[in-house]
């Protein structure tokens, strides 16, 4: 079960950070230093739920991998991908492949929307640069990075108002 309390304050921290991030597009490493302490204090209030095993770090450990390549190949913020891996480590192992999933097919419902609108909002300057062959034109509509944490926030909200049952209320 993961307790209200902790969904409640992912809740909250997620929807500051999703605003922060909408309006400068900058993630503080603060809040990596915020999630790290809160699950030191969670793993002596939740011994059962919160634990210290390489298991428990694998998804972390992973956004901060592939985080790091989609920054190499400018498609993903640092901060984004930092913030990620530090947020997964409050969200209980039982849990952790529910929300990636959540957190899948948020991603992939937003960015699908952000592109379609964009080609739509773009499209004859599109046919007029495949007509005359631009390619880093097009790449220039298209090449434009979105803020991720209200992506992440969506999502987890989707996963709480999905699976209201294992939050103990």
């Amino acid at each position: 079960m993961l307790p209200l309390m902790v969904f409640i304050f992912v809740s909250i921290q997620l929807l500051v950070v999703a605003y922060i991030d909408f309006k400068t597009s900058k993630i503080s490493n603060v809040w990596m230093f915020i999630n790290f302490f809160l699950f030191c204090v969670l793993t002596f209030l939740y011994p059962k739920i919160y634990v210290w095993h390489i298991t428990a770090l694998l998804f972390p450990m992973a956004f901060l991998f592939v985080g790091f390549i989609l920054f190499i190949m400018n498609i993903m913020g640092g901060g984004d991908s930092k913030y990620l891996s530090s947020l997964y480590v409050l969200v209980p192992l039982g849990f952790q492949d529910t929300v990636f999933l959540y957190l899948l097919y948020t991603t992939v419902i937003v960015g699908s929307s952000l592109l379609l609108f964009n080609a739509l909002k773009n499209f004859d300057k599109i046919l007029l640069l495949v007509k005359i062959g631009d390619i880093d034109g097009i790449k220039k509509i298209f090449g434009k990075k979105f803020t991720y944490a209200p992506v992440i926030f969506i999502a987890w909200m989707w996963f709480g108002w999905q699976n209201h049952s294992v939050l103990g209320y």
